[in-house]
């Protein structure tokens, strides 16, 4: 949000300069607590950045699955899949916003509900992507005899993220990555044995210190903007995020979703390069 598409576009850009793996965007129909503010559509910001960029992977953290029929989300997933050149992973996931569905008429089914209504989800994607007839019929969509082409250029990985054991029966069940919410990584040791084969990743809130003489300017900034996530917010030098980072991959996460209190800003992402060379093994994505 409060970014032109050239912005978006110009961050990716030195993003993949800087040795990021890909970049993740946000799906709401408002921007959380900033209702106000401009925001574009996620799956067209998607495609916007995918046309405009040539390495890194696509994604969003997450899309929200009450505001798209599966059979319009396969749809746009597969057509994002062979634009991109296989760049494009779908993260979903069932709203982490409940008043924003009800204030626009989405629904004002309760979390079990919607949980279960991304289980069919994941489910008619499956179906869909296999190119055979498929007739569906479940709580939420009902499909009839109905095939989509193309399929997938290869496998559209899929990224769930929570922490409840309903979504981490459907982690095991479909996800190639799971996303560990910022309220759960302390539990991090305690939930990945109930993520089947997915792979983990989590999302780190970060204000990047250029310098120590700058330290304590950048450490104001970021609280004053993010002072209610401090517990997942890690102000540190390059070297010391080489550090942070590193004692989380021997943990087993292999990719870092990095949200920088700066907006991202180019030179940012190109200091935070050198953390992303030190580290070395597990994928970084931001913004």
């Amino acid at each position: 949000m409060r970014m032109s598409f050239e912005d978006i576009v110009a961050r990716a850009r030195s993003a993949e300069n800087a040795g990021f793996h890909g970049i993740a965007l946000m799906d709401h129909l408002a921007p959380p607590a900033a209702g106000d503010q401009p925001m574009f559509e996620a799956m067209v910001a998607a495609t916007w950045v995918a046309a405009r960029t040539s390495r890194m992977t696509i994604g969003h953290l997450v899309l929200c699955d009450a505001i798209r029929h599966p059979a319009l989300l396969a749809r746009q997933a597969v057509s994002l899949d062979h634009a991109s050149g296989g760049r494009f992973e779908l993260g979903i996931g069932w709203g982490s916003v409940p008043a924003e569905l009800v204030a626009y008429g989405v629904t004002t089914a309760d979390g079990r509900t919607r949980v279960r209504r991304l289980a069919e989800t994941l489910a008619v994607l499956r179906a869909l992507w296999s190119g055979e007839v498929v007739d569906f019929a479940g709580e939420f969509h009902r499909i009839t005899s109905v095939q989509q082409r193309p399929t997938p250029l290869t496998t559209i990985p899929v990224v769930i993220g929570g922490a409840g054991p309903a979504t981490l029966e459907l982690v095991t069940a479909y996800a190639d990555w799971w996303n560990v919410p910022i309220y759960a990584t302390d539990r991090l040791a305690e939930l990945k044995p109930h993520t089947g084969r997915a792979r983990t990743s989590i999302q780190q809130l970060v204000a990047l210190v250029p310098s120590e003489a700058e330290r304590e300017a950048v450490t104001e900034t970021a609280r004053r903007r993010y002072g209610s996530w401090h517990s997942n917010l890690v102000i540190a030098t390059t070297e010391e995020l080489v550090d942070h980072f590193t004692r989380l991959s021997e943990l087993g996460v292999e990719r870092f979703y990095v949200w920088f209190t700066d907006f991202a800003a180019p030179s940012t992402l190109e200091r935070f390069g050198q953390v992303i060379a030190d580290v070395g093994r597990p994928a970084v994505q931001g913004l």
